[in-house]
């Protein structure tokens, strides 16, 4: 059986206030009495419990990473990068799902605050309005994810309009000009608005017609959703590209473009946004917009970490690097030594 304080204490003929002093190290302990309860704590495998001090220091050592959805890669990855890396700060992340519904995320917020039972919130928000945060002090322990802009809080993004841009651009580059995008939504949802006005900025400077028709709406950026939109597509539209706003989109379009006998990318090219591992190993290997997860998990952590410190500092935004990388859905086989 695992000992505990008491019998530290009583073995060692100290109090039980030593004892917390000696473990939270603690001055004002005799030299002579630390090392005694020091040994008494080895002899009898005494282990502080962890939860018990950081809740003394009113700190629960828990972290909560607010998502809309969970069962997506792009979030499945990046929540991979924050548990690894909360975890070298000493950090629990505990993952809780909102599926975008506004006054979910907006209660978990309002609970942030010293001596709630996490430390802090890290939310990429979906639902969430600016009024929704009107109460709320900056200086809660919440850092914000995505492309809603909430001047007031700390935030870490990526530039969705230069990123989705550059994706057009790339099709553009290898002479298509008949191009399609997936993921518009009829929805406000920042990051479908973006890159939607980034494809249409694109094709303009370009001197290419931006063609409603050409344009497919989604409810969800799920490959259904993707395979849906792209048989939709080619109903009425002959297309030499495509931009997928998400790559599970992409993954679903390429799906369809399999079925119908078109060829990739010698009759269409495809890219898509997020380069999760799937891309990697689909067929053809998928050309994708690189967010680094891992930069925006550690920064919105160094965030979280300052606030939780007592930082009084102005909000701070981060944008995250992006790099477009080339495969074999745009490329051909000449891509096949890409990532």
């Amino acid at each position: 059986m695992v000992a505990t304080r008491r019998e530290v204490a009583l073995a060692a003929s100290v109090s039980l206030r030593t004892v917390s002093n000696v473990v939270n190290g603690f001055p004002g302990v005799a030299p002579e009495t630390r090392e005694r309860v020091l040994k008494i704590i080895n002899d009898l495998d005494y282990r502080p419990s962890e939860i018990a001090r950081m809740l003394k220091r009113g700190r629960s050592g828990l972290i909560a990473l607010v998502l809309p959805e969970l069962d997506t890669p792009y979030f499945a990855e990046l929540t991979r990068a924050f548990v690894e890396l909360g975890a070298a700060r000493g950090f629990t992340v505990v993952i809780d799902q909102t599926d975008g519904d506004a006054s979910r995320e907006r209660e978990l917020i309002s609970q942030t605050d010293r001596g709630a039972f996490f430390d802090g919130l890290i939310v990429s928000p979906l639902g969430l309005q600016a009024e929704d945060l009107a109460g709320i002090s900056p200086e809660r322990p919440v850092v914000f994810l995505g492309e809603d802009r909430h001047a007031r809080f700390d935030q870490v993004m990526i530039d969705n309009f230069s990123a989705a841009r550059a994706a057009v651009d790339h099709l553009i580059s290898l002479g298509r000009t008949r191009i399609g995008v997936i993921g518009a939504q009829n929805a406000h949802l920042a990051s479908s608005s973006v890159r939607l006005a980034a494809y249409e900025r694109s094709l303009l400077e370009a001197g290419l017609p931006v063609e409603r028709s050409r344009i497919a709406y989604v409810d969800s950026f799920r490959r259904a959703d993707g395979a849906t939109a792209m048989a939709q597509l080619l109903e009425t539209e002959l297309l030499d590209g495509i931009f997928c706003f998400s790559d599970p989109l992409a993954l679903g379009a390429i799906r369809i473009l399999h079925e119908r006998g078109i060829r990739i990318p010698d009759d269409i090219a495809v890219i898509g946004f997020d380069d999760i591992e799937d891309g990697r190993f689909s067929w053809p290997t998928l050309s994708s917009v690189s967010p680094d997860k891992r930069f925006i998990a550690t920064r919105a952590l160094d965030l979280l970490s300052a606030r939780l410190d007592g930082a009084h500092v102005p909000p701070a935004t981060y944008l995250a690097p992006w790099s477009i990388v080339t495969r074999e859905s745009t490329a051909g086989s000449v891509a096949a030594s890409a990532r």
